[in-house]
């Protein structure tokens, strides 16, 4: 019977082993005890510049020309996170930059870390995005980190008024940690 036993108990240890690391390695619990906080300046801008170099703000040009203004990056879009499968705090702003790209950026964002967690623009609102990322969905990148201030490029030609929030997304389990509808800014 010990001989019929350990035919037995083998394999099953065996198989429980491959099993609890598939499982290990599809949830990766260990994430949820860490963090990973990233502080990421606020875009700069790039300076305009004319035929004899670079032009500090400020400068007077050949006479008749206006001094050069330094705008830095222009508010298009902000809004604040709401919590869904994760509890998510913190605001996305959209922001063109003077050379004229686009940045989604996350400020004071707290959430938590998880398996292949990524940041989207969708055009779903924050409520509605919770079943699901809607058509037309766009992918900004793996999340830096579940804390802190963050920027991500948008896709040269995007038009960014065809998005309604900004979302924080699990892709290996298809769940919205959080995601802040994205209203425009009034200059």
């Amino acid at each position: 019977m010990s001989r019929l036993s350990r035919r037995t108990v083998v394999p099953a240890v065996l198989v429980l082993a491959v099993a609890a690391g598939f499982v290990l390695y599809l949830f990766q619990p260990w994430k949820a005890f860490t963090d990973t906080t990233v502080d990421e300046a606020l875009p700069a801008s790039s300076a305009p510049t004319a035929a004899g170099g670079p032009r500090m703000q400020g400068d007077a040009g050949a006479e008749g020309e206006a001094p050069v203004k330094d705008t830095g990056p222009e508010d298009l879009t902000r809004g604040s996170f709401v919590s869904h499968e994760h509890d998510t705090s913190g605001t996305a702003r959209t922001l063109r930059l003077a050379g004229g790209g686009q940045v989604l950026r996350l400020e004071d964002l707290m959430t938590s870390a998880g398996p292949d967690v990524r940041v989207y623009l969708s055009t779903r609102d924050a409520d509605t995005v919770e079943a699901g990322l809607g058509e037309g969905a766009v992918e900004l990148g793996k999340l830096k980190g579940n804390l802190g201030n963050q920027n991500y490029t948008v896709p040269a030609a995007t038009d960014l008024s065809t998005f309604r929030s900004a979302v924080i997304w699990c892709k290996r389990f298809s769940v919205s940690f959080g995601a802040a509808d994205l209203a425009p800014v009034r200059s």
